[in-house]
């Protein structure tokens, strides 16, 4: 009557075990190190970085206790933060800016518990401590900006067409285009409609002057505003290396708001200073005299360029001499988009220009045929040279390739710095945080403790209200914060303080079903069944009521987490799963240790309830 087959203590015993592996890296702490990330996305993580990083801490004389290599870079582990800080100033002397060297705290878990990916559960910012900023981006703003840059792309193009308009004007999100006679209106009408499909045109009179109005269309709005918020998300991330963050976290939430979260910074007027700089793109020619010449090439990297040129270096390292002269600045450019070159198949990025700024690179280019062309990016007297392609042939109409990229993850990248070099639409600070080390560590302790106390009290009552019953149910708690623990590390969800309280939550509703089941059982025993019987019916009976409770406070979990933001999605999500994992062990978990302890008894003829 009360003894389970084999096959369901198997399941159990495999999922406890799972449980505990994955929970063990929480209780080894945390290690100094270092992180080194390459401050260019198409920089390659490889085997030979890892040697790069290996030789420099071993030329410094610092010891390390373990080097790592995953996607995002490379992690070296040392015993004390003195080594550690030593070990940040020698990588960063040897390999350059081109490299972000940052301090960071990695597990101290076990290499084989990190081999099958029981990694502990990341810390939140309330925890830890740092800086957290949410921004809000100014999406009219963004719109604003397209419709002016169609204003000089609709002027351009009806001046190529030769439709002749005696105005062109922009109010708020609208661009106004005025004709003399309908005649006009139509042929601008047909010419737009072929160029930009995602116009919206709109005929309408006023006097003796035919106007036409171009809008923006749902679909090309909802894109402008994501293209608007993946370039600041871009821009961001490029700002945030600056400031040598180990583990930033830089996410959206919502369709106009950006998440900012900067572990360890305690400088908030720094970070800000950082987040809202700008950038600027210019755009030069190359000196190819001057190039051809090693002694001018030489000159100029010992500080001695020549006249009327500037060098620079390109991304594989390569000296290049630049004309000092700007041909065009990033002002002008109105979009870059990854692509491909449709004579060669190769990655490529497709440039668009406004009016102004087409007609000088069609000059430029005409008169510039067969030389290279310098993209710069300049951003806190920082330059850098993002790419420099041969121009192959008079470019017009304001749409440029750039060929020369290596894959379309380069291209994409490459796009969006061109896009990124400053925001895409001004962005407001309308929350700042800032948490202190020290208040993190306390908080972690306070939220440790009142889980701690929590759980003593509870054992207490259990163990004197039901007797052995209620030592089973303290068990199956047990092992319901066991798994709980277990599935956050496996998720490598971030715990908060929200989550703490969510923690604290699930173990006293967690303590329902048991007692749920031994009330049952305790009417049972009253109403004359025997002890095996009534325990079987107990569980039985017992279980409708206890999936009806958790079903509705699972449904309020997920109207949490679908409507809520932030630490409210942080606490529904542990809600959720504890509620999940509870049913789990207050259930099946406690059933197994009752059928092992009183299943087998041939004659039960007293329960300790």
């Amino acid at each position: 009557m009360n003894r389970y087959p084999l096959w369901k203590y198997i399941v159990i015993g495999v999922a406890l075990l799972i449980a505990f592996f994955y929970t063990l890296p929480n209780f080894f702490g945390e290690v100094p190190a270092v992180q080194v990330t390459p401050v260019r996305t198409t920089e390659k993580v490889d085997a030979v970085l890892m040697q790069r990083v290996e030789a420099a801490v071993k030329t410094a004389g610092v010891a390390a206790q373990g080097i790592s290599l995953d996607a995002r870079g490379v992690k070296i582990r040392f015993a004390d933060t003195d080594a550690q800080i030593k070990a940040k100033d020698a990588l960063q002397q040897t390999l350059g800016a081109g490299y972000t060297v940052a301090l960071n705290l990695l597990p101290a878990s076990p290499q084989w518990l990190t081999s099958i990916g029981a990694l502990p559960m990341y810390l939140g910012l309330d925890l830890r401590g740092g800086v957290y900023f949410l921004l809000q981006v100014d999406m009219p703003k963004a719109l604003d900006k397209a419709a002016e840059r169609y204003q000089g792309d609709l002027r351009t193009l009806l001046r190529e067409k030769k439709v002749r308009y005696t105005g062109i004007g922009r109010e708020g999100q609208a661009v106004s285009i005025r004709f003399r006679d309908a005649a006009q209106r139509d042929e601008a009408r047909k010419a737009i409609e072929g160029a930009y499909a995602e116009l919206l045109l709109e005929e309408t009179q006023s006097g003796e002057e035919y106007l036409l109005g171009a809008t923006l269309n749902k679909q090309a709005q909802v894109k402008t505003q994501e293209d608007a918020l993946k370039q600041n998300l871009t821009t961001l991330r490029n700002r945030v290396n600056e400031l040598g963050v180990a583990e930033p976290v830089i996410q959206q939430q919502g369709i106009d708001r950006v998440v900012v979260q900067l572990p360890g910074v305690q400088d908030t007027a720094k970070a800000k200073e950082i987040l809202g700089r700008t950038a600027t793109l210019e755009i030069r020619m190359v000196d190819e005299e001057k190039m051809q010449d090693a002694a001018s090439v030489q000159a100029a990297l010992a500080g001695q360029a020549p006249f009327g040129t500037e060098v620079y270096q390109e991304r594989n390292g390569v000296p290049i001499l630049v004309k000092k002269t700007v041909v065009l600045t990033g002002d002008y450019i109105t979009d870059a988009q990854p692509g491909f070159d449709n004579q060669t198949n190769q990655a490529a990025v497709h440039v668009n220009l406004d009016g102004r700024g087409a007609r000088v690179f069609k000059n430029v280019t005409r008169e510039n045929v067969g030389k290279r062309m310098a993209i710069l990016l300049i951003e806190k007297g920082k330059t850098e040279v993002v790419t420099a392609p041969v121009i192959r042939e008079e470019i017009g109409g304001g749409r440029v390739q750039i060929t020369g990229m290596d894959s379309p993850q380069e291209a994409n990248d490459v796009a969006l710095l061109l896009r990124a070099g400053a925001l895409a639409a001004p962005m407001e600070i309308v929350e700042e945080r800032t948490v202190g080390p020290s208040l993190g560590a306390d908080n972690i302790a306070k939220g440790f403790n009142s889980t701690l106390y929590g759980f003593a009290a509870i054992t207490l009552f259990m163990v004197v209200y039901y007797q052995l019953f209620g030592a089973v149910s303290v068990l199956a708690l047990a092992t319901n914060m066991f798994l709980l623990v277990a599935v956050l590390s496996l998720l490598q969800a971030t715990l908060t303080l929200p989550g703490i309280a969510g923690i604290a939550l699930t173990l006293g509703m967690a303590i329902d079903a048991n007692v749920i089941i031994a009330e049952r059982i305790r009417e049972e025993l009253k109403n004359g069944m025997s002890p095996q019987a009534a325990i079987a019916a107990g569980y039985e009976r017992a279980w409708d009521t206890i999936l009806d409770a958790n079903i509705t406070t699972l449904i309020a979990g997920i109207a949490l987490f679908w409507l809520g933001s932030g630490p409210v999605r942080g606490f529904a999500v542990v809600l959720c799963l504890g509620i999940l994992t509870s049913m789990f062990s207050a259930v099946l978990v406690s059933r197994a240790v009752v059928n092992l302890t009183f299943g087998r008894a041939k004659r039960l003829t007293k329960v300790s309830i």
